[in-house]
């Protein structure tokens, strides 16, 4: 179950040819596969991509019609080996991954496959996810396609221009036999547009094909000696057939104006960020038509040098705009400019940040400078609205931690909201219980993994210390294996990066090592932090797929003895006690916990459209609620700090003799019961009451709720008449 369903969008893929598509980027992306006549596809969820790996699964009805074979695999390693099918055969291959920890997960794969080269097309669609709004780690995908030689497209993030780039990345990497990537970014993927369709074309030749008819040339394999070959081969045969292809097909796109002595280079994804910032110059229209000569380059690695050449052709600076560091295109430049001794300025990171996403605004600052050094007259035309102005001047908000009870005035500093679980996650109380079981047995080092679970790191729970990878949580603590530490670590892993590799680097490394640490696996039956897909563990995966197998069989399958296995995370107390028997058993070898809970975020888009279905039949539904008794309440707030809900917040005190403001839970509510779980398990207070909503209640318990309304009504008057007795 993803996050949302395409179930509906993906119809558009069967448009005839000539029609006008219309759609997000990611539904782009994948009718030009289909034009391009591709014969496999595969590749793993993540940010901004995880919706092209569920528009896939959600076509395979129309991928089956054109014999189009899709695999969900189980990590980018294994999406990348697939590519190894078009090595021999002319087979045009796409998978799909988030970059840059989904390329370093399939580098290995993706070297080998650099080496020898392809004979089919081959195509990489990266999330280049990049700045603010990234989840990761803050690198490039550049160095990569440097690295490996593989050819990397950044393409104008305009529908047209996506498709375009896709249909010629296939026959660019057939022209030169080597992979290609390509990025997308996240407006990229979820900006809406149209473009003219063409006809979907069944491969010309299939999978099936491929097996009937096996082929092999062990002159592509990466094995020594031909691996020295390969090296040769790409420097004196490949790179030199790729760039003639780039600039015969105009890949790269000019738009030139031949009066000016002055010109920008953009990498292909930033050209709308550009044309905005020139725009509030006076310099462009709202249509892209500007005055500054432009090199767009869509594809970014190799650079074409004889169209660098005639860019730079009489004129005196160029602005390289180039996102992150380091800054390699502009070091390209400047090597092509020195070797054909041209006279053109280079200028880059000296005018615009070294670091960080180049927004309009970053933007816009790099070319007020470059224009002020070489064509000042221009800036006159300036159209910047006063407010974009003074973001424009030097600003620091300072960020200052949260305190209870702060206020913050107008222009007041900002105080933090660092990212959380989300209301009812079943993850949260894994983590309330590990705090409690820590007030018993002094702090452990706590080895994180990547996902969900990671945001305990952060307030309230500041628990995890490390993060190297996805489903590497239980292999960053296997150096503080000790066999006489007064400590065992504990490690945490999801479900998604157990299947992903944990089973193994995790789980089976710390049975062969013969480790004593624990280790703790959320099992909450998706890949969540992705958008919910399916794993192998998930309940119902389809008939496509075969799920429901039990990670506590797995873990016992690879030798792990110590399992304990909490099917219901909620259950504090059951949490508590499995995490405390795992840190204090005497037996050896590693302590697995697995907690189970259904992730709340599913479960609601499972469980309210058969609500609705049962609202609408006229059947009973029970809707649960938790709140708390402002009188009761005493305003300690211990709830909160152990919980950490979104859901759980304070409102004042309706005691005029108190204070301190009470807790008070929020009608997003999805009554998990965890901050009534808390309060009791840690012994805090009875504030916490819960409340059932019955919908389509019967006759007799109508009846019975009135009955009891008119009894507490009458019981509640006689006691509000003899407290105003009292006060007289």
């Amino acid at each position: 179950m993803a996050e949302r369903s395409f179930k509906h969008e993906v119809e558009k893929l069967k448009i005839a040819p000539g029609a006008e598509f219309e759609g997000e980027g990611i539904l782009a992306v994948t009718k030009a596969l289909l034009q391009s006549g591709v014969a496999y596809v595969g590749g793993y969820q993540g940010s901004p991509v995880s919706h092209l790996m569920d528009v896939l699964a959600d076509a395979s009805e129309t991928l089956e019609e054109l014999g189009v074979h899709f695999d969900s695999s189980a990590s980018e390693a294994t999406a990348a080996a697939m590519l190894g099918a078009s090595v021999h055969y002319p087979l045009r291959g796409a998978i799909t991954f988030k970059s840059t920890v989904g390329t370093n997960v399939a580098s290995d794969a993706l070297s080998n496959l650099a080496s020898g080269g392809v004979t089919g097309g081959v195509l990489v669609i990266l999330g280049e996810d990049y700045g603010e709004g990234s989840s990761i780690i803050q690198e490039r995908s550049y160095a990569f396609a440097m690295k490996s030689q593989m050819w990397l497209l950044d393409p104008r993030p305009n529908h047209a221009s996506l498709v375009r780039s896709v249909e010629k990345a296939f026959e660019l990497s057939e022209a030169s036999r080597t992979p290609a990537m390509l990025t997308m970014r996240v407006r990229a993927c979820h900006s809406h547009g149209r473009f003219v369709a063409s006809e979907n074309r069944r491969p010309a030749f299939t999978v099936k094909d491929a097996l009937d008819e096996p082929r092999r040339d062990i002159d592509r394999m990466a094995l020594a000696p031909a691996t020295f070959v390969h090296e040769h081969e790409k420097i004196a045969d490949r790179w030199p057939a790729a760039q003639a292809f780039i600039k015969e097909h105009r890949l790269n796109e000019v738009f030139q104006n031949e009066n000016l002595n002055i010109g920008l280079v953009v990498q292909g994804g930033l050209y709308n960020s550009l044309m905005r910032a020139l725009e509030l110059l006076g310099l462009a229209d709202t249509y892209g038509a500007t005055a500054l000569p432009v090199y767009v380059m869509n594809v970014v690695y190799p650079v074409v040098d004889s169209e660098v050449e005639e860019f730079f052709a009489g004129k005196d600076a160029v602005l390289m705009l180039e996102e992150g560091q380091p800054e390699f295109i502009e070091q390209i430049l400047h090597t092509t400019v020195n070797r054909m001794a041209l006279t053109t300025r280079v200028h880059g990171k000296d005018m615009l940040p070294r670091a960080g996403e180049y927004t309009t605004l970053v933007l816009l600052k790099g070319l007020r400078r470059f224009l002020q050094k070489y064509a000042p007259s221009m800036l006159e035309q300036e159209r910047i609205p006063e407010g974009v102005r003074q973001m424009l001047a030097p600003k620091v908000t300072p960020i200052v931690p949260s305190m209870p009870g702060a206020a913050l005035d107008d222009g007041g500093p900002v105080l933090p909201r660092p990212p959380s679980f989300c209301t009812g996650c079943p993850e949260r109380p894994v983590f309330t219980a590990l705090k409690m079981v820590e007030k018993e047995t002094g702090k452990h080092h706590i080895s994180a993994d990547i996902g969900c679970h990671q945001f305990a790191a952060l307030a309230p729970f500041d628990i995890g210390a490390t993060s190297m990878g996805y489903g590497l949580g239980a292999a960053g603590a296997a150096a503080l294996n000790v066999a006489d530490a007064d400590r065992r670590s504990v490690s945490i892993m999801g479900d998604g990066g157990f299947w992903h590799n944990g089973l193994t680097s995790g789980i089976g490394n710390a049975v062969f090592n013969q480790s004593d640490n624990v280790i703790v696996l959320v099992d909450n039956g998706y890949s969540a932090a992705t958008g919910g897909q399916d794993i192998l563990s998930s309940r119902g995966a389809g008939p496509t797929r075969t799920a429901s197998l039990p990670i506590v069989a797995a873990v016992r399958g690879i030798g792990v003895k110590w399992i304990r296995s909490v099917s219901r995370t909620y259950d504090l107390k059951a949490m508590k006690q499995a995490l405390l028997e795992a840190l204090t058993s005497r037996e050896s070898g590693p302590k697995v916990v697995v907690a189970q809970s259904e992730c709340m975020l599913n479960k609601q888009r499972r469980t309210k459209p058969q609500v609705r279905q049962r609202l609408k039949a006229g059947e009973r539904v029970v809707v649960e609620k938790f709140g708390v008794d402002a009188q009761t309440c005493t305003g300690d707030h211990s709830c909160i700090r152990l919980s950490g809900c979104p859901s759980l917040t304070i409102k004042d005190n309706p005691d005029p003799l108190r204070r301190d403001p009470v807790a008070t839970v929020e009608s997003s509510c999805v009554a998990c019961g965890h901050c009534g779980e808390v309060s009791h398990a840690a012994v805090l207070c009875p504030s916490f009451y819960r409340i059932q909503w019955v919908r389509n209640a019967g006759w007799f318990e109508r009846q019975r709720n009135r009955l009891a309304n008119a009894v507490i009504g009458s019981v509640q008057r006689r006691l509000a008449a003899r407290e105003i007795r009292y006060a007289a």
